[in-house]
């Protein structure tokens, strides 16, 4: 059905039923696109093993066609919106490693003239201000080129948090069976000095606090001299199954109403006794920070240092980058809609755990084992003068001149072309959340090749560019249109465990499929001028981080990696200086 713009709604959810289906795609075109994908990081050798598999995999008598039935008996059952949505659940709460530097990610917010209390109660109320907005569905839907966007992740922005568990974790979220509609909670959490708050945000009959008002509550809860001597936000560092186990303690110990207020609470706000000297310290404490001041398993915590510099840190299994810049724009530039104030100051109390012997040591050992963990991976933040106004001006694809100049730095830094992800926003389907593109094309390989050759002309280098970005631009079209392979062979992958099949088909085991999915670089992008950076963990022992915010003058990035290849990783940097000035010349 072709709807014309003015005809879409303008309500926040109006427009998710009419949004069109993430198609399903065949095991021949995944088949064939993946062949294509993985051929240029495979040996001949490599390529010959990886065709085979996917012949065998093709063929008639293949479990594949079993796979893929039922996969699409699942796009169709009532109720469904996307052949992916039980994908999502897996790929983000099935995961058993620590979700803390690991899986979140974070925002440097832009610089503000505030202190801390005061930034710290501005952010708070512009949050709460949104979601209202959210509740009443006010919030004007997202439009890409005149086509609205799936809104569906607003619902878990508030009150959500991830509840660890043994085999696989769950959200608690509003907008469920259980929990219909939004939450209904009027209070956040806020810590400081390791000690969570409980403090109210709406009165009794849902009307705001004010600025001032939130304020005058936070001033009151840093004097509190309220202390918890052995901090609980440590337990949400472990490993998943370990988490669990000790949230199950915890309960069992008389705190299941100290977790509930945190679980409920519509999200957190951080306030820490430091002040960061750079932006890579910044982001560091944004991303991994005091994990005793911290819940990492909420869905939202902003986090407002001692001298007003802020951020969020943000659970990644129901939201992605999109949703919450557009949550962060609003917070930090938006217009907060006329309501009635709330009167008074708003109520606060400290949110008490009463730990056995064991559960300190447990929490204790958590952080220690934490902050090691942390303190092994290395960062590091770029900057350039160049942005997108100038990339289009060279006649560029801005992220297609931002990866080639990824491709050529990792080139000269690491001697090879790695596995390098990208991910591809898919919002207009409904439920859209992301798609893998791989970044690595044989016209990829040929760019770095021809730079990376001293004999090359200037033509030549500009003629292999052009022609690998040209391929760039494409394939980020394919995944944002759903053709692509890598997730759907990985949601067959996925059924086949469910159902307990023996043996996996022989493509999960190829080299194919195992090297196009080992990351040497791990990119994503946040384009706005309301933050300064984006971060997140390296997802592989060799794989550097490469977070990107690409604006039209300034393009910062903030680069992570495991410590033992910090050196190939700062290396990485200088040749990524080199390749933007070499690139930009080159065009020019």
């Amino acid at each position: 059905m072709t709807v014309s713009s003015p005809e879409w709604s303008t309500r926040t959810f109006g427009n998710d039923d009419r949004l069109p289906r993430v198609p399903v795609p065949t095991l021949e075109d995944s088949g064939r696109r993946f062949l294509e994908w993985c051929a240029p990081l495979l040996t001949a050798e490599e390529l010959a093993e990886t065709e085979a598999a996917v012949a065998a995999f093709l063929a008639p008598d293949s479990p594949a066609h079993e796979l893929q039935a039922a996969l699409e008996a699942y796009d169709r059952s009532p109720g469904v919106r996307s052949w992916l949505d039980t994908f999502w659940p897996y790929r983000y709460l099935g995961r058993r490693d620590r979700i803390a530097l690991n899986a979140n990610f974070f925002f440097l917010f832009r610089e503000s003239p505030l202190g801390q209390v005061e930034r710290a109660a501005a952010l708070t109320a512009a949050a709460v201000d949104y979601k209202l907005k959210v509740d009443d569905e006010l919030l004007p839907p997202v439009l890409v080129r005149g086509m609205p966007q799936s809104m569906v992740q607003h619902k878990f922005l508030f009150s959500a948090t991830r509840i660890p568990g043994a085999e696989l974790d769950t959200a608690r979220t509003p907008y469920r069976e259980g929990w219909e509609g939004p939450s209904r909670e009027r209070h956040i959490v806020v810590f400081r000095k390791n000690t969570p708050y409980r403090l109210d945000v709406l009165d009794e009959d849902s009307r705001p606090y004010s600025v001032e008002q939130l304020a005058d509550g936070l001033r009151a809860i840093l004097k509190d001299d309220h202390v918890a001597d052995v901090a609980a936000g440590h337990f949400t560092t472990k490993a998943r199954a370990e988490w669990a186990a000790s949230r199950t303690a915890l309960i069992e110990a008389g705190n299941g109403a100290a977790l509930d207020t945190i679980e409920t609470a519509l999200f957190c706000l951080c306030l820490d006794d430091f002040t960061p000297s750079t932006a890579v310290e910044a982001g560091d404490r944004l991303l991994h920070g005091d994990s005793g001041n911290r819940w990492f398993d909420k869905a939202v915590s902003l986090i407002v240092f001692e001298d007003g510099t802020a951020g969020i840190n943000v659970e990644h299994c129901e939201l992605d980058g999109t949703t919450v810049l557009g949550f962060t724009d609003a917070v930090l530039t938006g217009s907060r809609a006329p309501r009635e104030p709330a009167s008074g100051v708003p109520r606060y109390e400290p949110v008490e755990f009463t730990l056995t012997d064991a559960l300190r040591e447990d929490a204790l050992a958590a952080g220690a084992a934490f902050a090691a963990y942390a303190n092994a991976t290395a960062t590091q933040t770029v900057s350039f003068d160049f942005g997108a106004n100038r990339a289009k001006e060279l006649g560029m694809s801005p992220d297609a001149f931002a990866q080639m100049a990824y491709q050529l730095a990792h080139r000269r830094a690491k001697g090879l072309t790695g596995a390098t992800y990208e991910s591809i926003a898919t919002r207009q389907f409904q439920n859209g959340r992301t798609e893998a593109m791989r970044v690595v094309t044989p016209e990829v390989v040929h760019f770095a090749d021809v730079m990376t050759t001293s004999t090359a002309s200037a033509e030549e280098k500009r003629e292999a560019f052009r022609a690998a970005a040209t391929q760039h631009v494409t394939r980020a079209k394919q995944c944002q249109a759903g053709d692509a392979p890598e997730q759907h062979l990985w949601e067959l992958q996925l059924i086949a465990q469910r159902r307990g099949d023996p043996e996996p088909p022989a493509l999960y085991t190829s080299p194919g499929w195992l090297k196009s999915r080992n990351d040497y670089l791990s990119t994503s992008s946040a384009p706005s001028v309301n933050i300064q950076y984006f971060g997140f963990g390296s997802t592989s022992q060799q794989c550097i981080g490469v977070a990107y915010v690409l604006l039209p003058d300034r393009w910062n990035i903030y680069l992570s990696t495991p410590k033992p290849v910090a050196a190939e990783m700062h290396r990485f940097a200088e040749e990524l200086s080199v390749a933007v000035r070499e690139l930009q010349e080159l065009l020019a």
